[in-house]
């Protein structure tokens, strides 16, 4: 019986936890774990004596045992594969294309503010409703924690550390959402706080 570099140093797919007790059983899974630390001491000990070192046989077997135990705790861990047909393109960094499908905190983030300034270009109420609040929320926040005081305790020095534009945006709001230059100062100036 012979055995080939490629058969060494093919990969195959291990099934999931709950396959391998229907696949066959515990004892296949081990079968298949040793196979596997036998082929990779194999190829380490082959290499290693092909460049001249000798390496303790209990050494090169506890680190393929390492490596497999490894391999499944990565595996056991890694997120699920997002639904199919879950994004707005199926590009990847190959073809140049961003993946929206994919879970994205910065992508998320942006969304939750991407749908409210939406619907307030087609429904100007919507902006008081949604967006402004959230700003506040932000201009409260920023205050709170960077000089210790909210509108609501201390509106002088609120409005003193705000500013009168920001200060009369957040307090009186207009009728209808400032245009995006407009808004865009808005929130440069708050970053500012």
């Amino acid at each position: 019986m012979s055995t080939s570099i490629e058969d060494l140093l093919t990969f195959e797919e291990e099934p999931p936890p709950g396959a391998v007790e229907a696949g066959g059983g515990r004892l296949r899974w081990v079968l298949r774990t040793l196979a596997a630390a036998v082929a990779i001491v194999v190829v380490v000990v082959a290499g290693l004596r092909l460049v001249g070192l000798q390496v303790s046989l209990l050494a090169v077997v506890v680190g393929a045992l390492a490596l497999l135990a490894v391999r499944r705790v990565t595996r056991a861990l890694a997120p699920s594969p997002p639904p199919p047909g879950g994004g707005r393109a199926t590009g990847g960094e190959d073809d140049g294309l961003y993946n929206w499908g994919a879970r994205d905190a910065l992508r998320t983030a942006v969304r939750r503010w991407e749908v409210p300034l939406d619907w307030s270009a087609t429904r100007p109420e919507r902006f008081g409703n949604t967006v402004l609040p959230r700003l506040a929320e932000l201009a409260d926040e920023r205050l709170r924690q960077r000089h210790g005081v909210t509108r609501e305790a201390d509106p002088a020095r609120a409005r003193a550390l705000l500013g009168d534009r920001l200060w009369t945006f957040l307090d009186s709001p207009p009728r209808r959402p400032p245009s995006p230059r407009d808004l865009a100062a808005i929130v440069a100036e708050l970053e500012k706080i």
